[in-house]
């Protein structure tokens, strides 16, 4: 287990890219903002409810098989992954993620068929990055750090 205060962000991007690069799912333990439902009656008398954050970071583990990296809008750094537990879609922010552990088994996850047209996600900005296909996770990490400041 790999923890992320020992390390530079770069040298934890640069394991995770390599894990997706190779396919092997990566555990992670995460701090994510704790959520709780509250009820409420609205005007009509029907019972409504509402999740809210707490603020509160809780610490949880996830088993991810990485799909992409983006940056959002607030300039984190975003790990896009398929979630083994519930297999769904979701993104994490680097800058939380407390340790890791790279597998060296496969990925298990079925992906959905790729469609023409790239998906458009609001709130988030997009940087294109050209490299060779032999380009070398280091690289890469460096290149998209280079397109982000220019």
């Amino acid at each position: 287990m790999r923890h992320t205060k020992n390390e530079t962000v770069t040298q934890t991007l640069t394991r995770l890219i390599t894990a997706l690069d190779r396919k092997h799912p990566v555990t992670i333990t995460y701090l994510k903002e704790e959520t709780r439902d509250v009820f409420a009656v609205d005007s009509n008398g029907v019972t409504v409810r509402r999740t809210i954050k707490t603020g509160r970071l809780v610490e949880t583990v996830r088993t991810l098989e990485i799909t992409d990296f983006v940056i959002s809008q607030a300039g984190d750094i975003l790990v896009k992954a398929l979630d083994r537990e519930t297999g769904q879609a979701r993104s994490w922010r680097l800058d939380r993620i407390q340790a890791y552990t790279i597998h060296r088994t496969a990925y298990v996850i079925e992906r959905p068929a790729a469609d023409d047209k790239p998906s458009r996600t609001t709130g988030l900005n997009t940087v294109t990055v050209l490299y060779p296909v032999d380009c070398p996770a280091t690289a890469r990490v460096q290149l998209l750090a280079d397109a982000l400041t220019a």
